[in-house]
């Protein structure tokens, strides 16, 4: 039987082309979106935290007014999750940091819900609630003008716009794309990163045009330690990785326990007095997302020991667990960044003679591995976090055997049930 070779694909620059130019006004206006939305965050957070608590008599930081101010958030989400059409969108416990579409009606609740949960003190952060308002509307109106583009394109351009808003980068798409492989295989990688990757560019000049972004830490100028340090980085790694496991062991547990409570504002509730009672354990570092809270870390050392910076870690790994399995909007990526980096600390506490840039962007490369399964996506932020580029063959060598200790475990997601086996008729 003969057989007739496929001719080769030919890939149509002018489209790409074409799809440049919306491409581009869609990463300015991810880069938007997140910073319109963060902005308003912000000062609601002020006005909450600061004014609020002075009318009521209560210093900002209080322990008693940190359980007021999460339990409260959590009574307000509930109510959004619970009326809002669409219900601020699905159970963020069950879905992955790129998901479907929501439709448009879904997008105000989980703006809503993205706000409140911001400037209440939740631990997480904006990543994954801002990708989904920003697929659900660079689809819709990206079919409306361009209806010969499908959706996997526009989706596409909408998570790299927002991962290059977000942190200030195109990069982070760039290698988030590439290890997700998604569109058609017979196009050259590149050729389905063209549009994405514009959008991706202009979302990160917009942010760093308009924002003050800057993911690093203040740890210090590494002192190249050799094989030695190779050696070290490997176990803070696997060390902070088995760390992160646990979290990944106890997300199903915790997400059943919640979701027997049933409804979203009494669950919600709930989660937020957790939340609440743990930010008054962890103080005032161990609340919010944990950007602005891992660099203050640096300014604590000289008060802190091996053990204080251990909690702030357990504590924010429980506050994360919480959040993310009570109904909470919210992304993992940023809190999981910031115990990294209090577990960096509180071994280098412990153990001074371990470089302090070795030991933060290893445990953030361990812990990132365990709790995103992205060993790109580990790396980035590593290199964000302790921009030392001599440390880059002890970050890839980490992440590589961290990856041996987190493969086949579970995931940080609550999959919901296959459906059980349907009776036969009487």
């Amino acid at each position: 039987m003969s057989t007739v070779d496929e001719a080769p694909f030919h890939v149509p620059v002018g489209a790409l082309i074409k799809l440049a130019v919306p491409a581009a006004v869609m990463g300015v206006f991810c880069s938007l979106s997140l910073l319109a939305l963060s902005t308003v965050a912000e000062r609601l957070s002020g006005w909450l935290w600061d004014d609020v608590s002075a009318a009521f008599g209560f210093e900002a930081h209080s322990d008693a007014w940190t359980i007021i101010m999460l339990t409260g958030t959590g009574l307000l989400i509930g109510l959004v999750v619970r009326y809002a059409p669409g219900h601020a969108g699905p159970d963020p416990a069950t879905v992955e940091l790129v998901a479907e579409p929501l439709r448009p009606v879904v997008l105000p609740g989980l703006a809503a819900a993205l706000i409140l949960m911001l400037a209440g003190g939740v631990s997480l952060g904006p990543e994954n609630p801002i990708i989904g308002i920003n697929v659900g509307i660079i689809v819709w109106v990206g079919l409306k003008l361009f209806p010969q583009v499908n959706v996997p394109v526009w989706l596409a351009i909408a998570v790299s716009g927002t991962l290059g808003a977000m942190f200030g980068t195109p990069v982070a798409a760039a290698l988030l794309l590439s290890e997700l492989n998604a569109g058609d295989k017979r196009i050259p990688l590149w050729d389905r990163l063209f549009a994405p990757l514009v959008a991706a560019t202009t979302g990160a000049l917009t942010t760093m045009t308009l924002a003050d972004l800057d993911l690093s830490v203040d740890v210090g100028t590494y002192v190249d330690g050799g094989l030695k340090d190779l050696g070290l980085g490997i176990l803070i790694s696997l060390g902070a990785a088995a760390f992160g496991l646990v979290a990944v062991y106890l997300f199903v547990p915790f997400h059943r326990v919640f979701q027997k409570i049933k409804h979203p504002v009494l669950m919600l509730t709930a989660g937020g007095l957790l939340l609440g009672v743990l930010g008054a354990i962890g103080g005032e570092v161990t609340l919010f997302k944990g950007l602005k809270q891992m660099q203050e870390l640096p300014g604590l050392a000289a008060s802190t020991t091996a053990l204080g910076f251990l909690v702030f870690a357990v504590v924010k790994l429980f506050a994360l667990l919480v959040a993310a399995t009570s109904g909470f909007r919210g992304g993992r990526i940023f809190p999981t960044l910031f115990i990294g980096v209090a577990l960096g600390f509180a071994i280098h506490q412990a153990w001074p003679t371990v470089s302090l840039p070795l030991a933060v962007g290893c445990a953030c490369v361990g812990i990132l591995v365990a709790a995103t399964r992205s060993g790109w996506l580990s790396i980035f932020m590593a290199v964000a976090v302790v921009p030392q580029m001599v440390l880059l063959p002890a970050f890839l060598l980490a992440t590589l055997v961290a990856w041996l200790l987190v493969t086949n475990r579970p995931e940080l997601i609550a999959r919901p049930a296959p459906p059980g086996p349907v009776a036969p008729p009487a």
